[in-house]
């Protein structure tokens, strides 16, 4: 529910940062705003949730193995390796975020494959037809894996810093000023919570630094998912490859890190989502 609320907030804005780093030639000649007011113009309203279907059907397994994984290698790491502190956190963080990635990485394949069309252009019709494209056209499995490996690479930092930074604000904050910045759970009031709005602005933190982290390894990640439908895919066939000509052909502000601003305008909310609907469900649900 967390990982749900999260990109829905924030789908036209994952639509638009997909269009501008596989520099679709559309709107390659545009900024971050003027796309957000072409998208609109060209392809209706409905045109900045494109893909936003299959990232739902992608996203409900993903947060849910995310924050379970995160909660499960914390305790593992904590009582069978006897590492507690902040690096627990940051350990158990990129392994849920690996964990996730992998098991619903091929629903992220088709999402950006349906999110990167534009109106009159369908190579794919909807979901299971894009499926069924990429395994047949494209090498059977082994296509819904392609960018794997940056993915796994991104993730581990990104994951890591994101869970890392919520969960030592967290602590930090409730401990030093419990009265400013806390209040009993509602389901147990023996267990201090953040303030809403407090947990909003740590969730938001969290995912700047997380984002300016791993942002390059996304932009590989995206070009590598897209292959076929770039005319440039034959030399963006592995992760370094795919870093090099990126830099290469557009540097480091217009390639390795096109779209960032964007990607902070993205991320800060949907993280800030995710971890306030998170705690709120944990409450709802008697789980503290």
């Amino acid at each position: 529910v967390a990982g749900c609320c999260a990109k829905t907030t924030t789908a036209p804005l994952d639509r638009v940062k997909i269009l501008l780093q596989a520099h679709n030639h559309h709107y390659k000649h545009l900024g971050v705003f003027s796309t957000l007011c072409a998208v609109p113009k060209k392809e209706g309203y409905l045109g900045l949730y494109k893909g936003n279907g299959a990232m739902m059907i992608r996203i409900f397994p993903y947060g849910a193995i995310q924050f379970m994984a995160f909660d499960q290698y914390k305790k593992v790491i904590k009582k069978q390796l006897g590492i507690s502190g902040h690096v627990h956190r940051l350990m158990a963080g990129s392994m849920a975020g690996i964990t996730a990635v992998i098991c619903t990485y091929p629903l992220d394949m088709v999402r950006v494959r349906l999110a990167f069309q534009v109106k009159g252009e369908h190579k794919y019709m909807g979901i299971i037809h894009a499926f069924k494209m990429i395994y047949t056209k494209e090498g059977g499995f082994s296509g819904f894996y392609r960018g794997l490996m940056p993915t796994v690479v991104g993730m581990a930092p990104y994951a890591g810093f994101s869970f890392f930074t919520f969960g030592t604000l967290k602590s930090i904050g409730l401990a030093q000023a419990p009265n400013l910045l806390g209040r009993p759970s509602l389901d147990n009031p023996d267990v201090l919570v953040l303030k809403t709005h407090v947990n909003l602005l740590c969730g938001g933190i969290a995912g700047a630094i997380a984002q300016t982290i791993s942002y390059p390894l996304d932009v590989t990640r995206r070009r590598m998912q897209l292959g076929a439908v770039l005319p440039d895919s034959e030399k963006c066939l592995t992760m370094v490859q795919t870093l090099k000509y990126v830099y290469q052909q557009h540097g480091i502000r217009r390639g390795l890190y096109r779209g960032l601003s964007l990607n902070y305008i993205r991320c800060i909310p949907s993280q800030a989502v995710a971890f306030t609907t998170y705690e709120l469900m944990k409450q709802f649900l008697h789980l503290n």
